[in-house]
């Protein structure tokens, strides 16, 4: 073993160690009973939020294809990253006030107390199925395929490729399942915020790092190669034959973000864990503030890899890898490896204790007909957890001979549930008179409307993407659910449980707060633009900015002067 491999391997442990050792001190004592294993006592703050959120979204998959497609294309592709900040707004100002007002633990429980448990049992088998069978085998096949790719673990240890990927996957399906298993949603969200700060590290070192190289020893001189060369790489006004066309963010995307952050039951969790209100919104709109960074930390890198290596690597996902391995020092090789590591095991964690969650309090409670104890609950959900891991270590390996099979399956399937998920919770949040049956017929309309579509008349609508889909579905199935209301409204007026286990008062800083994150996000596309970086209307960034900085200016002083008045009158 060679002396750079052994500083790595220890190095990487040590991290990794001391993340274990953090969230082992923060958890102990803590998890023994079905709220504390579950939602970590409801005693979650905006950090351990926004850094759970953070991890659970972001992992080694996504730094390879986000800077990958910089590369070989432009960043179009940070649509999917910056417009989830709208979604967060969203969640922070209509859904968690909702969720957290009636102490539900899952979704499909806030389904059942506004509709019936018909809905309840029919969105716990989407659910169930989406993770069991796709979405944490892949998430735990795809992040072992990005730790190969980053760090070449067959030349490394020298094995094969087949044994090389079933090690890689074991290592991070063990250290993934105890965070879950024995940690419950604390641990997770502990060990997810450690490495968020790790990942931050990172996300900023390789940029600078590249820009370094780039510019022989000079960071700005490396920047100015970036700005004034290629332009049209930082163009983020995707057209027709980008990868994500402009026009999607309006349409599909806006109800892809919609279901990710307001509904998925495995990113909304740690938010329903939140103490308060007030730490809820802090959370939720701290890592909105985040995912505003991600097109600086994840995409940028794939620029310089461009400036660097030109368009001659032979994939595009090659990128990335390839300009860590230049630039990144030996000695930090571990600690980025931890990272990554830390990264992947977080998506597959967090999906382990939100299936077992699923199951317990939708699928077990209900069915034994009798209170359950805390210890018992506690107990099945580790079991449960068990036998999802065992699953998915024995589904990811066989993943590799039909990969390019699988990213079309995990595609469609994700369509198959996530439009009608958000369709139903909108309706259930916002009426009163739509009854149960319109949310089933919307369940099973939108499985044979999208199977038709992908599987039938898929040649016939080819110049229509899937986010468009989604958008003309969404609207489709509103509108069904109102007509129904309509036509046979429930007898009584639906009426969603007041059974708050925390302070609901907002959070006196969310509303300036949430305008200054959308103000972010056009300010990002202001910038990588035609009319900014991208192009040679750069004249009009100024004004641009410097109203919207303004604007902001203006809103903060404004809103502090009113909340200090109310203050003084109070007094």
């Amino acid at each position: 073993m060679t002396a750079d491999l052994l500083l790595t391997i220890v190095s990487c442990i040590g991290f990794m160690g001391l993340v274990a050792f953090v969230s082992w001190r923060q958890t102990r004592g803590r998890v023994d009973t079905g709220a504390g294993y579950f939602l970590a006592g409801r005693g979650l703050g905006a950090t351990f939020i926004a850094g759970s959120l953070l991890l659970t979204n972001l992992s080694a998959e996504q730094l390879i294809g986000l800077n990958g497609s910089a590369y070989g294309y432009n960043l179009s592709s940070m649509g999917w990253e910056v417009t989830a900040a709208v979604a967060t707004v969203l969640m922070a100002f209509f859904f968690l006030p909702k969720y957290l007002a009636g102490a539900f633990t899952t979704l499909p429980e806030f389904l059942s107390a506004r509709f019936d448990e018909g809905v309840r049992r029919m969105t716990v088998v989407l659910f169930m199925l989406g993770y069991g069978l796709v979405t944490i085998p892949s998430v735990l096949y795809s992040g072992s395929i990005a730790v190969l790719k980053l760090f070449d673990v067959p030349e490394l240890l020298q094995l094969d490729y087949g044994t090389s990927l079933v090690l890689t996957i074991m290592v991070i399906g063990a250290l993934g399942a105890s965070y879950a298993i024995l940690g419950g949603l604390r641990a997770v969200a502990v060990s997810d915020t450690l490495n968020g700060v790790g990942l931050l590290i990172v996300g900023v070192a390789v940029p600078w790092l590249g820009l370094q190289a780039l510019g022989e020893g000079s960071v700005g001189a490396g920047l100015n190669i970036v700005l004034t060369t290629e332009t049209h790489k930082l163009n983020a006004i995707g057209g027709p034959t980008d990868p994500t066309p402009f026009a999607t963010l309006f349409t599909g995307m806006v109800f892809a973000n919609l279901f990710y952050w307001c509904t998925n039951q495995y990113v909304i969790q740690r938010t329903l864990a939140a103490r308060s209100l007030a730490e809820g919104q802090k959370g939720v709109l701290l890592s909105g503030f985040f995912k505003v960074l991600v097109p600086l930390l994840m995409m940028i890198p794939g620029v310089v890899a461009y400036h660097l290596y030109g368009p001659e690597l032979q994939s595009i996902d090659l990128a990335y890898p390839q300009l860590v391995r230049d630039v990144m020092p030996v000695y930090a090789t571990g600690f980025f490896l931890a990272v990554l590591l830390g990264a992947v095991l977080s998506s597959f964690n967090s999906l382990i204790n939100s299936a077992s969650t699923l199951f317990c309090i939708d699928v077990y409670q209900p069915l034994v007909g009798r209170a359950v104890s805390d210890s018992e609950m506690v107990r099945v959900a580790k079991r449960v957890g068990l036998v999802m891991t065992g699953f998915s270590l024995l589904v990811a390996p066989l993943l590799q001979f039909a990969a390019e099979g699988l990213w079309q399956v995990i595609r469609i399937f994700t369509g198959f549930y996530n439009i009608p998920m958000i369709a139903i919770v909108v309706i259930g949040l916002f009426t009163r008179q739509v009854p149960a049956v319109a949310a089933k017929v919307v369940i099973v309309f939108h499985i044979v409307a999208y199977g038709t579509f992908q599987f039938v008349l898929k040649d016939l609508w080819c110049r229509c993407t899937f986010l468009h889909l989604y958008a003309i579905l969404f609207v489709l199935e509103v509108a069904m659910m109102l007509a129904i209301g309509v036509w046979r409204p429930r007898q009584e007026e639906a009426t969603i449980r007041q059974t708050a286990e925390v302070d609901l008062t907002p959070w006196a800083y969310a509303q300036p707060c949430a305008v200054t994150l959308l103000s972010c996000v056009v300010a990002l596309y202001v910038v990588f633009s035609p009319i900014g970086l991208a192009g040679d209307g750069s004249n009009l960034l100024v004004p641009v900015l410097l109203g919207l900085l303004g604007l902001n200016v203006a809103l903060w002083f404004g809103w502090h002067r009113r909340l200090s008045s109310e203050s003084g009158v109070r007094a």
